[in-house]
Formats: structure tokens, C-alpha cells, sequence
């Protein structure tokens, strides 16, 4: 009887009330966060009937692909994704240079003006001048219609200055210390010893820059006129609502029995979604551990 105590006592904690409540808030917020977007990617992948009849839940009925070849097949998704990667690219490198520059100078209590600085910079971020002071200041700096319109006006994030101004004041003042008495200037000291330490929110604020330039429609709608130049989003925006695609083009072209609207609009949510999905799994490690670092104020 007293082998069998030991036994008893482990069962009756694995199924304590604090383990099934843990247990269900991981399902729930598993069923919330994954089952939507399998829901979304089912439906892009299933035939016209499955989806009408509300037969798909997370795995396709009826497999087709019709749905990415109508898209993809457009000439002007390809330049829009590229448009894209361009942008997201510049914006994302753009962003961290300014952000590592200005937080890493505004640490350091010795330079002087430093806390009127951090106000101005702080003010902006309750305090905009607007969509239309916005756009006349972008036109007369001549970035009206050209790739740097939706790049320069998104490049400084306020909190993400904040983020990694935390995480530079948290470093060990000793390191730089002793690379001070070795002769080494500002620049040396952070580039050789400030990034190394920092790589973790470096690729949490660049993961940042990334999705937003990425997931930004806005800023082409506004300042961008020529074709050509329409970003990703915009494009699909396009699609979903200008009826560049729509059921009388389709019926047109004989599709009408093959593509509906519904799976269309699911198919251009996972075109647009896919690259940043594939990209996160690179920076995941550091995701976590940078937000807390740079979060963290001693």
C-alpha cells in the first residue's frame, strides 16, 4: 500500500484544476490565434462548393490552386512584390541605422541637451502634425511619387527607439570603460562592442520595421500616383475592392465554374502574409529575449 501512495499522489497533481486551466488556456489560445489563419488557407485551397457550403474548417476540400494562378499570373502582382521587397528592404536598414544611432547616443548621460532631446522625440509620439502637413511636406522635398515616399516618412519609430534606448542603458558601463582606456573612439566602441552584444534586439526592432513597411498600403495610396510603384498591399487592396478581378472577368475568361470572389479574397491574404511568416522563424530566437532585454529599465 505504501508503494502505491507515491503513485496516486503523482496522478492526482497531473490532473490538479491548475494544470487542466493552464492546459485549456494554451488550447484556446491556440485554437484563436492558429485556427483562423488554416481557416483562411483551407478556404483558398478549396473548390467552390466546399466553400459555399461551409463545409471547410482547417484543411482543404476539393484541392484546387485556381485561386494563386489567377493571381500570381498578373504582371503587375510581380512588380508590386517587388516594389515591396524593395522598400521593406531599404526601410528596414534605413530604420535600424537611425534607431541604433539615436538611442545609442541619447544612453550616454554625459551628452549634454540629452533630456531635451528624448522630449522632442517623446512628443512625437502623442503629437502628429497630420495626414495633410504630412503630404505637403513630402511633395515639397520632391519625394512625391518615388520609392523614397514610403520609406523616409516611417523610418523612426518612436517606440522602437525607446525599446533598444532601454536596452543600450542596460549594458555593462565596465565594457566600455576599459575599451576607453584602451584608446578606442565612440564609433569603435560600437561597432565592435555595443552590435555584438546586441544582436538579439537588433532582429526584434528589425522583425519591427519589417512587417510594418511590409504590411503598409497607406503611404502608396497617398503619395504614390504611378503604377509602377504600387506596393504589395496596395495592389492586392486593388484587387479585392477595384474589381480588377471580379466574377465578370472571370465569367469572361470561363472561369466562373473555377473561381469565386470569396476564395479570391483568402488567397490574396496568404500572398500577402507568406513572406513575413517565412522570414519570422529565422528571427524567433532573438524575438523573445530581445523584446524582454529591451523592455527591462534598472
Amino acid at each position: 500500500m505504501r508503494t502505491d501512495r507515491p503513485s496516486q499522489q503523482r496522478k492526482r497533481h497531473k490532473t490538479s484544476p491548475a494544470t487542466m486551466l493552464l492546459y485549456g488556456i494554451v488550447t484556446l489560445t491556440v485554437v484563436l490565434c492558429v485556427y483562423p489563419f488554416l481557416n483562411v488557407v483551407a478556404c483558398s485551397l478549396s473548390s467552390k462548393g466546399a466553400v459555399l457550403g461551409g463545409h471547410v474548417t482547417f484543411y482543404p476540400i476539393g484541392f484546387q490552386l485556381d485561386c494563386y494562378t489567377e493571381i500570381l499570373k498578373k504582371t503587375s502582382i510581380w512588380l508590386a512584390m517587388r516594389v515591396s521587397l524593395i522598400v521593406t528592404l531599404s526601410g528596414t536598414a534605413l530604420g535600424l541605422a537611425l534607431t541604433i544611432g539615436a538611442a545609442y547616443a541619447l544612453s550616454k548621460e554625459k551628452l549634454k541637451g540629452r533630456k531635451i532631446i528624448n522630449g522632442f522625440i517623446l512628443f512625437t509620439m502623442y503629437f502628429g502634425g497630420g495626414i495633410i502637413p504630412t503630404f505637403m511636406v513630402v511633395k515639397a522635398l520632391g519625394m512625391y511619387d518615388s520609392y523614397a515616399a514610403l520609406v523616409v516618412p516611417s523610418s523612426m519609430n518612436v517606440f522602437n527607439f525607446i525599446v533598444m534606448r532601454t536596452f543600450f542603458r542596460e549594458l555593462p558601463k565596465e565594457l566600455e570603460e576599459a575599451a576607453i582606456v584602451d584608446g578606442a573612439s565612440d564609433a569603435k566602441i560600437l561597432f565592435r562592442i555595443v552590435l555584438p552584444l546586441s544582436l538579439p534586439i537588433i532582429a526584434t526592432i528589425g522583425l519591427f520595421y519589417a512587417v510594418s513597411y511590409w504590411n503598409d498600403y497607406f503611404s502608396a495610396l497617398i503619395y504614390i500616383q504611378s503604377a509602377d510603384r504600387y506596393s504589395l498591399q496596395l495592389r492586392l487592396r486593388q484587387l479585392l475592392y477595384a474589381g480588377e478581378i471580379n466574377q465578370a472577368s472571370m465569367a469572361a475568361e470561363g472561369m466562373s465554374g473555377q473561381v469565386m470572389a470569396e476564395s479570391l479574397k483568402m488567397a490574396t491574404i496568404v500572398v500577402a502574409t507568406l513572406p513575413i511568416i517565412v522570414v519570422y522563424p529565422w528571427l524567433q530566437k532573438y524575438f523573445v529575449k530581445g523584446v524582454m532585454l529591451g523592455s527591462v529599465k534598472g
